[in-house]
């Protein structure tokens, strides 16, 4: 993860290795009835891969 897809937020320490490296996707996380989804930032732990999620919004399309 580099400084400029932060922008000026500073960079996230992982809660259980203490690293300050990530690898960032995408993705989206679909609401039980289907109706819906949430978009997500994920940022994995370079160290020990255990994923922050950040929300995006919402969204009405779900092609799944």
């Amino acid at each position: 993860m580099t400084e400029e897809t932060l922008g000026d937020r500073t960079k996230p320490m992982c809660p259980i290795c203490g690293n300050n490296t990530f690898r960032q996707e995408r993705g989206k996380i679909d609401s039980a009835w289907g109706m819906t989804a949430h978009k997500v930032t994920l940022l994995i732990c370079d160290r020990c891969s255990f994923v922050l999620q950040f929300y995006d919004g919402n969204t009405i399309f779900d092609f799944d």
